[in-house]
């Protein structure tokens, strides 16, 4: 049995891994640690040896709006068009005879938001006591690092504060 060699530089490694290296710089946004890596990237600084780092994970869950019967009914009726949109699109690519196309991308349509809403309504009647909000949730860090390798940590630093210097003025 052998052991696999180091991962060649140009390619991602097949299994998620954290990088290796030394910390530039961390933030609290992510924003402001994409900004740093443009920063480094328009000074020449080679950005495929840096990683952003995303530490203290929580999950967030932002509640958008309470659930009805009104709401899910809609709801499901747009999910349902949309599969009635994508059934017309086949139906009309693989259909030999076009004359009567527009009456069935139509109906198709129509059929897949009525069964949108019915199954939207029964799945939301059958759950109703278990939760009556939507929602969307998020893996949220709270704070970012810049990671690199050690030999190009010095050169990275110094790119990012004489930056700071230059907007600060």
């Amino acid at each position: 049995m052998t052991t696999p060699g180091p991962v060649p530089s140009n390619r991602a490694p097949m299994m998620p891994e954290l990088p290796k290296g030394e910390i530039v710089s961390t933030y609290d946004r992510y924003e402001d640690a994409k900004h740093a890596v443009d920063v480094l990237a328009r000074a020449g600084y080679p950005v495929q040896q840096i990683s952003i780092v995303g530490n203290e994970l929580r999950s967030v869950e932002r509640v958008t709006g309470r659930l009805t019967y009104g709401r899910v009914a809609l709801m499901g009726a747009l999910s349902g068009a949309y599969l009635g949109l994508f059934l017309g699109l086949l139906l009309f690519i693989f259909q030999p005879d076009n004359t009567a196309i527009l009456g069935v991308f139509i109906a198709a349509v129509v059929i897949g938001a009525g069964f949108g809403m019915l199954f939207g309504v029964l799945s939301y009647a059958l759950n109703r006591n278990r939760r009556d909000f939507s929602s969307v949730m998020q893996m949220v860090a709270g704070r970012y690092d810049l990671v690199t390798e050690p030999e190009l940590v010095h050169e990275a630093r110094r790119i990012l504060v004489d930056s700071a210097n230059k907007s600060a003025n």
